[in-house]
């Protein structure tokens, strides 16, 4: 009788920018924003040797009575805690756990006591002998992966997902990113040199997630726009596949870099591929905070204007935003302010500067006497939590500013303001989906669901129901606005949940002062408390 293998992507241990507590939490179905990759690629890796059932649990009950033989578990350090708990659990019930990606990669020997099998970096070229050894029943304590060419990554196994249950769903067309950042892990784990799939490979998985009903596809890329005529041959087949499709368009998502602006054509080649959606880590428009963390794709220009660019060819900017750098003063908080009002950005993903396990900063910080490893993991997955001491405030101050930053560019009045500025400068819209207004709509139960959710945003307040009726009218008078404005006030549904589930929400902070700490210097009581 052949072994089987219960893989299980555990929740975050905090709602988080980019998941769907909201809707549980408005007596919704639950649902996961992205569908997540790595299950139903692992579950492609182990099929021919093992029985794989897969439980994403921002959509499922995990089974803690299945009769698995092994229970995989998967995820980033933003679900740590979880994953013990469930590690634990399993482990009690005589399951053998086995446990990988990001985290256990980065952060091995903190997780090794809690798996009896580790896997850590990337499966492809050691899935054989992994699955191979559990179908026999014997195994080692840790596997190590290889930076695979993505010819070797196989077609994942989305019929083993929960799909009606995920907003989008997930295409992986690289890995890796050629950038310096010094605070980004990413580069870490999957290295510098950027690997593509071939075009037929990524237009196959899109297929199979077409068929499965998604419209909306996260191309989950680290830098999706860096090697320019790669990005190009890929946008134009896109284009020509999306425009072939008869059953509704779709629509693209992904995390470029704001370098992309700078090129004409590429701006148009993303639109007409029908990506409507872009992250970019802006972060700051700090310069010396740029430099000092070598994010010099993002120093010498016009944020504002590059990100301007972006609307004018119909696509929405995400921006990533961080405080907390050595070059960050007292000012660091309303000058952020400032510049998110003076942005086309509605959604901005606040967070203090963490120095994740293996990066550069985390070295850094630790040489300098500055790292609270005590506050590795917890300051990694909480956005307004740090395990730096910062240079010229206090870790207390540095809190302080980045809960008033966050009431202040979440307060209704300021994100309707940018609501309208990015309705202002949008452009003519030239995604496919827009071009098939006339097409009978592709409407999935999900989508039913999520403009049930949007109509809760007026029961926030008396000030987000005036907010919510003015953005819809001033959408009204520029059409093409109005599904990019559906969805950022569901986003802003989503992050008001997650504020009020950490504690940050106090909205009497939007009509204060901002903070204005004394500075510190370094070897000051709050930078010589360091736990070393």
């Amino acid at each position: 009788m052949a072994k089987s293998l219960y893989l299980i992507n555990p929740r975050c241990d905090i709602p988080s920018y980019l998941s769907g507590e909201a809707y549980s939490a408005w007596g919704l179905p639950r649902t996961a924003v992205v569908a997540d990759l790595a299950l139903p690629t692992v579950a492609a890796m182990a099929q021919h040797k093992l029985d794989v059932t897969l439980c994403d649990e921002f959509i499922q009950d995990i089974d803690f009575d299945t009769p698995a033989d092994y229970v995989g578990l998967t995820g980033k350090v933003s679900q740590w805690g979880r994953m013990q708990v469930l590690a634990a659990e399993f482990r009690k019930r005589g399951k053998k756990v086995l446990i990988g990606g990001p985290h256990a990669s980065l952060s091995p020997e903190l997780v090794q006591p809690h798996a009896d099998i580790l896997v850590v970096g990337e499966m492809e070229e050691i899935a054989e002998q992994v699955f191979s050894d559990l179908a026999e029943g014997r195994f080692k304590e840790r596997y190590t992966g290889t930076r695979p060419e993505l010819s070797t990554s196989p077609l994942p196994r989305w019929d083993l997902y929960p799909n009606d249950r995920a907003l989008m769903a997930s295409v992986q067309t690289s890995r890796g990113c050629p950038f310096q950042c010094e605070f980004c892990d990413v580069i870490q784990y999957l290295g510098r040199k950027q690997r593509h799939k071939a075009v037929g490979q990524v237009l196959a998985e899109l297929d199979i997630v077409y068929r499965y009903g998604y419209r909306v596809v996260f191309l989950c890329d680290d830098n999706f726009t860096i090697y320019r005529s790669r990005a190009k041959e890929l946008l134009q087949a896109l284009k020509e596949w999306n425009l072939s499709q008869r059953q509704g368009k779709v629509e693209f998502v992904t995390q470029i870099s704001i370098d992309a602006a700078a090129d004409e054509e590429m701006l148009r080649m993303c639109a007409e591929a029908g990506l409507t959606n872009v992250f970019i880590g802006i972060e700051t428009p700090n310069e010396d905070s740029l430099r000092e963390t070598k994010k010099r794709q993002n120093t010498g220009i016009d944020l504002v204007e590059r990100i301007r660019r972006f609307a004018q060819h119909g696509i929405l900017v995400i921006g990533g935003m961080m405080v907390g750098f050595d070059s960050d003063g007292p000012d660091i908080f309303e000058r952020q302010f400032r510049f998110a009002s003076a942005t086309t950005i509605p959604v901005f993903t606040l967070g203090a500067l963490v120095a994740p396990a293996a990066t550069p900063l985390h070295a850094r910080m630790r040489a300098e006497g500055r790292l609270l490893e005590s506050e590795d993991v917890k300051g990694a997955s909480v956005p307004w939590s740090t395990n730096i001491v910062p240079r010229q405030m206090s870790r207390e101050q540095l809190m302080a500013g980045i809960q008033w930053l966050a009431n202040n560019l979440y307060s209704p009045a300021s994100f309707e303001a940018r609501i309208r500025q990015f309705i202002d400068s949008l452009g003519e819209r030239r995604d496919p989906r827009h071009l098939s207004a006339g097409e009978p709509p592709f409407v999935r139960q999900l989508d039913m669901d999520s403009m049930e959710l949007m109509s809760a945003l007026p029961r926030l307040g008396r000030e987000e129901t005036a907010m919510f009726s003015s953005v819809m009218r001033y959408a009204r008078t520029k059409p093409q606005s109005i599904s990019f404005v559906s969805t950022v006030l569901l986003q802003y549904l989503s992050i008001r949940h997650m504020y009020k589930e950490g504690g940050l929400w106090e909205p009497h902070l939007s009509r204060a002062a901002a903070p204005m700490p004394v500075p510190l210097k370094v070897g000051t009581p709050a930078s010589a408390a360091v736990t070393r």
